[in-house]
């Protein structure tokens, strides 16, 4: 199949494509979900295909096969090819020039995830419902889905890159709800890693979920109206990470900068010419890395094959970096700096993040808390939402509690917290040491591909937001 993708290319250059791409994929993948304590759902999967892309008369061509024949290809090939020469109007496309790059890189698994039985990992999933069940409260519903992928990957193109990679890895997403004092609350959550059976083993599902009911319980039980108006907020990893996706990840995505995504995923607030504009204070710092080994987000060469690297987006509050592929990098000016990728073989390759974070501070969760005179510790969040152009948004807490004269006092019950990017990212005056992470599938584009990244932070000190 190597074979087929490096056909591809050469059969294009023939044709007069300028450049051309290839990338030939297997996905292994298992599946189970538990829903209220009985197994509903358990899939195994294999995915096998091609994915190629040329530019032709400056001219950009797409197409994908899992029918991995030549002569079906060779069809394929001339039917797009045939199409690019007919279509008249079209946007002008041109990739920056990038070194060529050669590697065969993979993921150790420390516990080989075929070396598991679907019992095993489905035992997972019970143990952590047998865990939830003894708890001395009422649940309501419970729905555990545990994943496990092995992708590898083959990638060439015209400028001379090879690039081999097998990343293997987990996930796991939980949905619970329960009653209490005649009042019910849920909780989602997402955990994500590359490696082997380890990454599941790592989760500490049923302990997790237990500390988890138990917060739940807690905040029914005796949780309080919170305060109202503006106050002081200390935010928890959980909620550190949402932010830096949704309002310091997303905005800096250069294809939203200028407008192809505005149809589908959304905008931005950001102009190309912002480089260097100061958003945020001294305290910010948000990158974006795919290099962190054992990040659900990981890579070391992106989909067009150019070397990963840290992105630093905003450095001291100031818009420092944004997101590029080849063609929006040379749209700058600039060399790709690696965040193109393809959530699978059939997709195009477009702009994603990976593992978007605020990198941590100086300072102790406690002593974040101590500076506070009034305000809410918000440990995670039930709720959020943000608009297309990453401006106005809202959390809502979950387990909360009211901070007063530097101290928590007692839970709190859903504080809803409305701002702007230009109101929050000024008013962060400490970030803690406490760096964390959780999983997501960010979504983005026309088919949607969701794909695998981190959101993370450590906790933070908010200055003066509208409670309500």
């Amino acid at each position: 199949m190597e074979e087929l993708a490096d056909f591809a290319i050469k059969y294009l250059q023939k044709k007069g494509a300028s450049y051309a791409e290839a990338k030939y994929q297997e996905i292994e993948s298992n599946s189970f979900i538990v829903k209220n304590g009985s197994l509903d759902i358990s899939s195994f999967d294999v995915m096998k295909g091609i994915g190629i892309r040329f530019i032709l008369n400056k001219k950009l061509g797409f197409l994908s096969s899992n029918l991995l024949d030549k002569a079906h290809l060779i069809k394929q090939l001339e039917d797009s090819l045939r199409m690019s020469m007919k279509t008249k109007k079209s946007e002008e496309v041109v990739f920056s020039e990038e070194k060529a790059s050669k590697s065969n890189y993979k993921v150790a698994q420390k516990i080989k995830l075929t070396n598991v039985s679907p019992e095993d990992k489905i035992k997972v999933l019970m143990n952590a419902e047998k865990e939830m069940r003894s708890a001395d409260t009422k649940i309501e519903s419970t729905y555990l889905h545990l994943s496990d992928f092995d992708t590898v990957n083959y990638y060439v193109n015209t400028d001379g890159s090879k690039i081999k990679s097998n990343i293997p890895g987990a996930e796991f997403v939980y949905v619970i709800g329960i009653k209490e004092n005649n009042k019910t609350a849920q909780r989602y959550s997402q955990f994500g890693g590359s490696g082997g059976f380890e990454v599941i083993k790592n989760f500490n599902i049923s302990l997790k979920l237990k500390k988890e009911i138990e917060a739940m319980k807690n905040n029914l039980r005796n949780g309080k109206k919170p305060p109202e108006g503006v106050v002081d907020a200390v935010l928890g990893p959980e909620v550190t990470g949402i932010i830096a996706h949704e309002s310091g990840g997303h905005p800096y995505e250069a294809d939203r900068i200028f407008g192809r995504e505005a149809a589908q995923a959304g905008e931005s607030f950001v102009s190309k010419d912002m480089i260097g504009t100061k958003l945020g204070s001294e305290a910010v710092n948000v990158v974006d890395d795919p290099t962190l080994d054992g990040s659900f987000g990981f890579y070391l060469y992106d989909d067009e094959g150019v070397k990963a690297r840290r992105k630093f987006i905003l450095k001291k509050g100031v818009i420092t970096e944004f997101l590029h592929n080849r063609q929006t990098a040379e749209m700058m000016g600039l060399k790709s700096n690696g965040s193109s990728r393809a959530n699978a073989f059939d997709k195009e390759p477009i702009i994603r993040m990976s593992n978007t974070f605020f990198l941590p501070g100086d300072f102790t969760e406690e002593e974040l808390i101590e500076d506070v005179k009034l305000g809410v510790y918000i440990k995670n969040f039930m709720e959020w939402n943000i608009d297309d152009r990453r401006i106005n948004q809202k959390y809502v807490g979950s387990e909360s509690y009211l901070i007063k004269n530097g101290e928590i006092k007692y839970p709190i019950i859903a504080p809803k917290i409305e701002t702007t990017t230009f109101k929050l990212y000024p008013s962060i005056d400490a970030c803690g040491k406490n760096l964390e992470f959780s999983g997501g599938s960010c979504g983005k584009s026309e088919p949607m591909q969701g794909i695998p990244v981190l959101l993370g932070g450590p906790s933070i000190r908010v200055r003066g937001l509208k409670v309500i």
